[in-house]
């Protein structure tokens, strides 16, 4: 299957699948079927071709056989393959535990196919080469997601959707508003092109406002500080399967627009825009982990744990080393697998005990063993605790601060690290190790679809930290190419070239 094949299927396939699942509405059996078929192609999809991108380099094509800067580019580097493969991992995790906890009006009223229009629209934006269709990938997934959150119309749901939608149309103003100052000034939006074209521009202030107003869009969209009141207010309202995609994914989509902006367009005045990236990293992570600490309730405590773990992936944006890229790379990628895991762990509690609220929750660790360590994994890869991946993501993070004397952000990311341990501790103390307040009532039904994915993402978190070196390796490349930009170009201009 040639390259160019690849680079669209991730976008086609749950396009595609979303459509049939259209075609046959109301039939429940075959949009369960579907959803598990659809999110398997894309994670047989993200794996080819990240073996491509890391075989022959980064690979770009033209949609319709447009040269850029006129046509629409999509490039895969390292970063974008692995976002991709990870997306494709989540969606069938996703897609399996839906099975078992998706409750029949929702899954009737388009729960399915909106799901994968969304992984159309995160993987639209991985892929994409020009700015303004990236504004278009983030207004596909906004809009799924947006149904998916208010799904079921429950008064919580309601109330957390107008929240989330109200401050990402926000954030998608500041960035239509950024692209087109960005349009006049330069006249392209293919971002090879504006990467030469910025460094050409010899206007220092209007490229520092233009850094700004994409710090600020993209900020709201990552949950920085102090852009992120939305995340918390929203995130623990939909269905557990939804919390979980959201908790994984979503956020890392406005990370991951953060670290290509300001590592292929924005990088004449790295003293000043990374050092404010670094500044906001810290101030991430201590309010983050702050307000999880505050929490009584399982899906908030993990919520506001988003937030602070946002501040270590811009960390290693703001010290903006090869060794510091590699650690928000593989920070991302630790992440998304293990904040996701805890998401669905906590639906797994709520099925067999009937509530998220700490205070009703006990006895999980004597009746269910099994489920508390699958618990502990996870938690103990977020706290950093060796040899799980969350230790060696956030060992390369402090040695890249070491490296470049910013101890500060290092000791601010240690005691983050400690009262990360601290919440995770009350989450065990109150749900699983003290005796349940009453007597309660275990429903098992579909429990075996909901276990699956958890196991399945607890050997990933195991097998990432046992066998780090490839994946570090793999992490460290792509840093490098971010560091590179003229690698991107290079692939971008061929494409367009081998179209003349």
């Amino acid at each position: 299957m040639g390259m160019d094949v690849l680079l669209v299927l991730p976008v086609l396939i749950p396009f595609i699948t979303g459509i049939v699942m259209l075609v046959f509405w109301g039939r429940r059996d075959i949009h369960r079927a579907l959803n598990v078929v659809g999110a398997a192609l894309l994670l047989v999809a993200g794996i080819a071709l990240l073996d491509g991108v890391s075989r022959n380099g980064i690979q770009a094509t033209q949609l319709g056989n447009w040269p850029a800067p006129f046509g629409i580019s999509f490039v895969a580097d390292l970063l974008s393959a692995i976002m991709v493969v990870i997306t494709g991992l989540t969606a069938l995790a996703v897609a399996v535990y839906s099975l078992g906890s998706m409750d029949e009006a929702r899954e009737r009223f388009g729960y399915y196919p909106l799901l994968h229009i969304m992984f159309m629209g995160i993987c639209g934006a991985f892929l994409t080469g020009d700015i303004f269709n990236l504004y278009v990938w983030f207004e596909v997934l906004l809009m799924s997601s947006f149904v998916l959150m208010a799904l079921g119309g429950e008064r919580a749901q309601l109330e957390g959707s107008i929240k989330y939608v109200t401050l990402n149309l926000l954030s998608s103003a500041l960035f239509l508003s950024a692209v087109g100052i960005l349009y006049g000034a330069v006249g392209t939006l293919n971002m090879a092109d504006l990467s030469q074209q910025l460094s050409l521009l010899n206007q220092p202030g209007l490229v520092t406002t233009l850094a700004m107003l994409f710090l600020t869009a993209f900020g709201i969209k990552a949950a920085i500080f102090p852009l992120f009141a939305w995340l918390p207010a929203s995130y623990h309202t939909p269905p557990i399967a939804v919390s979980a995609i959201f908790a994984g994914l979503l956020t890392k989509v406005g990370v991951y627009a953060l670290i290509r902006v300001f590592s292929l367009l924005f990088v004449q005045n790295i003293a000043l825009t990374h050092g404010l990236i670094l500044a906001l990293a810290g101030l991430t992570m201590v309010t983050g982990v702050l307000g999880a600490v505050a929490q009584n309730e399982f899906r908030r405590v993990l919520s506001f744990h988003i937030i602070s773990q946002i501040g270590y992936m811009i960390m290693g944006l703001g010290l903006f080393t090869s060794l510091a890229l590699a650690g928000a790379v593989f920070y991302i990628m630790h992440h998304i697998i293990v904040k996701m895991n805890l998401f669905l762990v906590s639906g797994v509690v709520h099925r067999l005990r009937g509530s998220y609220e700490l205070k009703d929750l006990g006895d999980v660790y004597k009746v269910y063993p099994w489920l508390a360590i699958l618990f502990l994994i996870p938690a103990f890869s977020l706290a950093g605790f060796p040899p799980l991946s969350g230790f060696w993501a956030k060992l390369m993070l402090v040695q890249a601060g070491l490296q470049v004397e910013q101890y500060v952000i290092v000791a601010v990311s240690l005691v983050v690290s400690l009262l990360t341990v601290f919440s995770m501790t009350k989450i065990w103390a109150e749900a699983f190790w003290k005796k349940a307040p009453a007597p309660t009532q275990s429903n098992t039904q579909s429990l075996a679809f909901m276990v699956v994915p958890v196991v399945g993402l607890a050997l990933v978190t195991v097998v990432i930290g046992l066998s780090v070196q490839p994946f570090y390796d793999l992490a460290q490349r792509a840093a490098d190419q971010l560091l590179n930009p003229a690698e991107y170009i290079a692939a971008v201009q061929s494409a367009s070239l081998a179209l003349r």
